[in-house]
């Protein structure tokens, strides 16, 4: 892989974010930017990243950084624990560690929303550097369409509850007590955010990943993830190249979230992984990369973004992977 640099991204609030980027060789190579999932960290890129460079067969740099209250990064403070923060804290991370050059962006689940609420919150920024973007099990919608594979009636209650549950959570502070119990917690995390096929290895990091998320963060999100709708922001986005991608056995956000956005980007490929649930960086890790891979591509055969949204043939192109 070369040479690592790991560093954090301090903000103006005080806050530090743990940061790790992969250099590459090259005149302005394109940048990917990695934003991992609710109660995730950095770690669950480790498979693009050590193959992505390989598969695209030219330089790239690669920069994955803990979200605020996640992983190394600083923990959350009640307050900062929204969507509208992640969507400035990237905006600082991108003018820190990737001041200049093209960028693609990749985003799972929660990091996905960020990249949404980036384009909303920072629409010049976006407009002037991002070539490209990738947005893996995630929603413009919330969590309104989250059915947890249940029945409609039982999935609002579940929301709910869930709501409730994670405002006690917000106010735990930065104790990671189920650390400890993950290990009982793991049959529970392998229903819900797996698809039919599973690795003990996957469980294992994934619940690795959650044990070392604070309280405060998983419960502290989880409002902000519920009222957030960006699908007219999605158009910040047109002409852009876009991959989509959905398990098709997502309980958390199901096919129909990925329909949605590519509905409103009638030119991105959207990608539905056959039996895989919400973790696809992990579960299907080549479909992954090899949508990242075609984002590049595309992004390299383009010109300006402007030219992009002008020239954008108004046609999607769906793909079953297995």
């Amino acid at each position: 892989m070369g040479t690592v640099v790991s560093s954090p991204v301090r903000l103006k609030d005080g806050a530090r974010l743990y940061s790790v980027l992969h250099p590459a060789a090259g005149r302005r190579p394109v940048t990917v930017v990695f934003l991992h999932g609710w109660t995730l960290d950095n770690r669950l890129w480790r498979q693009q990243i050590a193959d992505l460079p390989e598969c695209l067969g030219a330089p790239v740099r690669m920069l994955a950084f803990d979200l605020r209250g996640h992983g190394r990064s600083d923990a959350t403070h009640g307050a900062d624990a929204t969507l509208e923060q992640l969507g400035d804290d990237l905006a600082e991370v991108i003018r820190q560690r990737v001041p200049r050059g093209p960028i693609v962006l990749v985003g799972h689940s929660l990091g996905g929303m960020a990249i949404m609420e980036y384009a909303h919150r920072h629409a010049a920024s976006f407009a002037r550097r991002v070539v490209g973007v990738v947005l893996v099990s995630t929603s413009a919608e919330g969590s309104s369409r989250t059915s947890y594979g249940l029945s409609p009636r039982l999935a609002r209650v579940m929301r709910v509850l869930e709501v409730q549950g994670a405002g006690l959570l917000a106010r735990s502070g930065a104790w990671r007590p189920h650390r400890r119990l993950m290990p009982l917690l793991a049959p529970g995390v392998r229903w819900l955010v797996f698809g039919h096929r599973v690795d003990t290895s996957w469980v294992a990091l994934t619940a690795s990943m959650v044990g070392n998320a604070p309280l405060c963060a998983i419960g502290g999100f989880r409002p902000s993830v519920d009222l957030h709708h960006r699908v007219d922001t999605l158009a910040a986005m047109s002409g852009l190249p876009v991959a989509v991608l959905v398990g098709s056995a997502d309980r958390l956000t199901p096919p129909v979230c990925a329909e949605t956005i590519a509905r409103e980007l009638p030119d991105a490929e959207l990608r539905e992984c056959e039996d895989a649930g919400h973790m696809l960086p992990i579960e299907r890790p080549e479909c992954v990369t090899e949508a990242i891979v075609s984002v590049i591509r595309r992004a390299g055969r383009s010109r300006t973004p402007r030219q992009r949204q002008a020239e954008a043939p108004g046609r999607r192109r769906t793909v079953k992977a297995g």
